[in-house]
Parts: structure tokens; sequence; C-alpha cells
């Protein structure tokens, strides 16, 4: 195996930094004699999955990756350069040339823009940052705090600022009849304590599940009716029972934490709050599917998420709650949190799976599918959090109860995003089947007495609607039959003073920016219909079509296939023209 390393080489302080990363495995050594051997791909595709973690390293400590510690790195695992530098160079907060060593990312994405922008400055004043390096950034999943910024410091984890929107901080609250299911921790656990987390029920539903045993958690999954509440709305017993019906011995469940949807912050606020919760479901979710290996992968602009998970990862292992027999089952099964670098498309399941594995971030033709080809071409199960956190309802309280929640095709609770000119943003748990003007009623409605313009459902992806959907019920089915989505529960507000050429442009931005360019029809296309908002003439509909269309049918994955669907729905409603 011929890496054809250069000649730079790697300081003290970056090989210290890869080191924290291979050290316990140690280096790929491929000796001469044995460079065209398979041993030799074996052992580099064996560490292969190390390279983002060791790129994440190099960049805290030097501030950039530069060419002698990539080359250190790619030694050490067996990794051709230029395969690293394509990967290094696929994500926005890793630098592959000398950066400053305080770099400001400020959101300016559609929820920010309108609603805290201005403010931002301030805040990165008051914190000593105003004369930092500041670069505008997609969004950051921020959005009910009304403006936000990360930074990246050399030498230190990446940090989050937020401006508060309006007087008090961003609400958090369940309107279900029957009590708080999602959000029942949440301001009552100590999110870093287990002990807290145990005394609020905390590890009930997996000795529950270990009694019931896996087929019969699998059965209370599919019962239940429980569908994925990250946008696709997939089932997700039939997931669960596709991959445990396959017999090889390494399988996996992966948390999907990559929460990059313009608009998104559920899954944020339950890894801050509860993140013992995402641990213990992700273990049932192991145990019931017959996994070993379990992964949680968090966008690296969450940096409280990735510390409160990481201690509930260490924390349960340290109790026995993860590792070897578990709970006294025979059972052994592990979780291990992955950070991603900042790129929308990795929440694409496949596309995650080749950011673990050490590839760029670009989705997999389906078929096959996950259950049996995911990561590491092993079966392997892929839930967002909020799906997961469904998980621990079911099993501790029966198919039952959780059916009495929402309606026939869509059981359960929701959670919503309440953002942009809402009188009180944040996250609302409500029952399935909710109307869209309930929602709006719980959060107060209208921020300052504004008149409502319209209304963002399910993020960027999504669809721009108008007052005549208010009492339309917010389930799967209903939805999909007024030919909008659910998406990932973003209800974003604006009002008459919006300016919605700029917000269809920001979006149709970040689709371009965002599209991981691998095929043509969503690479192209996604650039064309960003042209057509900026063109400041009329936008040629029957252009838009015939390229919409293609877009949606000739894409690779599902970025391809929903970019154009916020302008599309603005279009119709006239919002511009």
């Amino acid at each position: 195996m011929d890496l054809k390393v250069g000649t730079d080489q790697a300081t003290e302080a970056e090989i210290a930094a890869v080191d924290t990363v291979v050290g316990a495995v140690g280096p790929a050594v491929v000796v001469q004699s044995d460079r065209v051997v398979v041993g030799g791909f074996h052992r580099s595709a064996e560490r292969r999955h190390l390279l983002l973690p060791g790129l994440h390293a190099l960049q805290q400590a030097n501030g950039w990756i530069s060419p002698g510690g990539l080359q250190h790195l790619c030694t050490e695992l067996g990794v051709p350069p230029a395969e690293a530098y394509g990967v290094a160079t696929f994500y926005d907060m890793l630098a592959t040339e000398v950066a400053p060593d305080v770099v400001v990312r400020r959101c300016d994405d559609i929820g920010c823009r309108t609603q805290g922008f201005d403010e931002i400055d301030s805040l990165l004043g008051a914190a000593g940052l105003d004369g930092e390096h500041v670069e505008d950034s997609p969004c950051l999943g921020l959005c009910d705090h009304g403006g936000a910024a990360v930074v990246q410091r050399k030498g230190a984890p990446v940090e989050g600022y937020r401006v508060v929107a309006g007087a008090s901080e961003p609400v958090i609250e369940s309107h279900l009849a029957s009590g708080a299911r999602l959000l029942a921790r949440v301001g009552k656990v100590d999110p870093s304590s287990l002990d807290s987390y145990l005394a609020e029920r905390g590890y009930q539903a997996l000795n529950a599940a270990i009694e019931q045993g896996p087929d019969a958690v699998i059965a209370s999954i599919s019962d239940a009716g429980l569908r994925g509440r990250g946008g696709a709305a997939f089932p997700a017993g039939v997931k669960w029972r596709g991959m445990a019906d396959q017999k090889q011995s390494r399988k996996h469940v992966v948390a999907n934490a990559d929460e990059s949807e313009p608009g998104t912050f559920k899954d944020r606020v339950l890894m801050e709050h509860d993140p013992f919760a995402l641990v213990e479901s992700l273990t049932i979710a192991g145990f019931a599917t017959g996994a070993t290996d379990g992964w949680v992968y968090i966008r690296g602009e969450y940096p409280l998420a990735i510390e409160r998970v990481r201690n509930a990862v260490a924390e349960a292992r340290r109790s026995g709650l993860l590792g070897e027999d578990i709970l006294g089952s025979g059972w052994d099964f592990d979780i291990e949190v992955r950070v991603g670098a900042g790129a929308y498309i990795c929440g694409e399941e496949t596309a995650l799976f080749n950011s673990i594995e050490g590839f760029r971030g670009e989705p997999r033709q389906k078929p096959p599918f996950p259950t049996t080809h995911g990561l590491f071409n092993e079966p392997t199960v892929i839930n967002n959090v909020e799906t997961l956190f469904n998980v621990l309802d079911i099993v501790n309280d029966g198919v039952d109860h959780f059916r009495s929640i929402g309606s026939e095709a869509s059981a359960g609770p929701r959670l919503f995003c309440l953002s942009g000119a809402v009188a009180r943003p944040g996250v609302y748990e409500h029952p399935m089947g909710v109307t869209l003007r309930q929602v709006l009623a719980a959060a107060g409605g209208m921020a300052h007495e504004a008149q409502l313009k319209t209304i963002l459902l399910g993020g960027a992806a999504g669809s721009f609607v108008n007052d005549s959907l208010l009492d339309l019920p917010l389930t799967f089915e209903d939805t999909r039959s007024a030919g909008v989505s659910l998406g990932s529960g973003v209800v974003m507000l604006f009002d008459e003073t919006a300016d919605m050429v700029d917000i269809v442009g920001r979006i149709t931005e970040f689709f371009a920016h965002e599209s991981c360019g691998q095929c043509v029809p969503c690479r192209i296309g996604t650039q064309r219909q960003a042209e057509m908002v900026g063109a400041d003439q009329p936008i040629d509909r029957d252009l838009f079509d015939d390229l919409a269309a293609v877009m949606g049918d000739a894409s690779i994955c599902g970025l391809g296939h929903t970019a154009a669907s916020a302008l599309r729905s603005a279009l119709d409603l006239e919002l511009i023209s």
C-alpha cells in the first residue's frame, strides 16, 4: 500500500494531537514486503474510521490542518493523503490553509437574519470577540435564541454563543393532556448526573426490554406505529425487524444527531437537557436488533450537546450500563460519539455512514439499504434523536398508551420547533394531529402584534403556507394530502416586514452550498435555482418547473429531491414572482 507521502513534517503539537486519537489502536504499519498483501489493506481499513476524529484533533490543536499534520495522520492510519485531503476540504469547520487563531461563525440563515442578527455583534463584543475573524454561517440550530454564533479557537474545543430571543429564555414545554412524554425530564434532571436520571425512571425501560426480549420489543415498536421524526417518516419497526433478521455477527445502531435543517433545534434541546435518555434508548435499539456497536453522530456546531452526550456515555459505561454483560443479560454493547464538521448532507443516513467511515460525506445509491448494508457495509439501524426518545415511552408504558396520543395513522407525541416572528420561540410537545393554529396559540402567536405573512413548515426542505392551512391537522397523512410536509418539525413565522425575496434567496443559496456535488441534477440544479432568485427579474415558471422535476426525479438523495420545495411554494403563494 504505497501512500505517496510528502516531505512536510508534523509539529510536536500535531503529533501529540494525532496520538490522542490513534494511540490506543497503534499505527497502521505496512512494511515493504507486505504492501500488496490483503492484510495490509485490512489494517488500514480498520483505522480509516479514525480519520475524521484525527482531522478534528489537528484542527483544534493547530487552528488548521497543515500538510505535515495531515501526512502524519495519514501515515498513522494508512490512508492516502490525497483521499484525506479530499475529506478535510469537504467540511466547513475544517481548514486546510492557515487560519486565524480564533474564527467566529455567525449564523446568517433564515431564522437569525430576521430575528436577532443585529444583536449578534454586540453579543460577540461583550464576550471580547469583536476583533476576531468573523464568517457568516448556515443555520447553527439555535433559532430559538434569535441569533447565534460558534467560535473555533486554536487549542480549545468549539464554543457556542447565543442571543436570547426576547426578555426570557426560549420555551421548552409540553401541551399533552396526559403529561409530558418526550420532555418529561427536561428541567427536572441534572443532565450531568446519572443518579439524577435514575431518580426519574431512568433505565426502567432497558430493564423492561431485557425482560421482554428482543422480539417483543420490536413487536411493540411496530404495533405502536412509531414513524421517524427526522423528516422521512419511515416506520421504525420495519427498520428494526429488517436488521434483527440479519445473521451477521457485527451490527450497528446509529443515532442521527446531525440536526442541520434550518429552523430545527429539537434534538439539540433533548441532548443538552436529557442526554442519558438518548444513551438508554439507543441501547434498547441495540438490544432489540442484536447490535454490538452503537454510534451517536452529532453536528460539530453543538458543543454543549457533544459534551453532555459524551459524559452520559462515559457515566453509563462506568456504571456497567454499557460494555460487557449489560444488566446480566449476557449481551455486550457500547456506544461511540462521533462529531460532524459542518456538512448538512451528512444528515442523510448513507452520507453519515461515509463520514463515520472516514470518507467524504456523500450519499450512496440505494438499494442496498442500511438494514443489510449500512455502516461499514454491515447491517445498521439509524434513527434520529426524537424517534429514539419515543422508544422509552413505548417500552415503559405500553403500546396502547402511546397510540392513545395522536391519530390512527400518526400515533404518539411530536416536537415542534417554533421560531421567527413568534412571541415565545422554543420547543413544544403536542399530540400528533394538533392543528397549526393550536401550535401557534401555544407559542403566544405573533410577536409584537405583527401581521402574519407566511409560515415555513418543515424547514428549508419544506414549504411556505398561508393562513388557509391554519386548521390543518399536523399528521403525516393530512399534511401529505395538503401537499406539504411535517419534515423535521419546523414552524417558522414571518411577518409583513419580511423580505421574502431575501429569505427564499437564502434558502436556495443554502442548498447550492450544501449540495455534495456528487450528482449532476443536484449540483447544477441547486445553482441554477439560486441564480433564478438572484437574477432581479421574474422567474420563468416553466423553466423552474422543469428544473425542479429533474432534481426531484434524478438526484441521488433527499437534498436534491426537496431543494425546490420552498421556492415552488413561494411562487405558488405569490410571495415572490
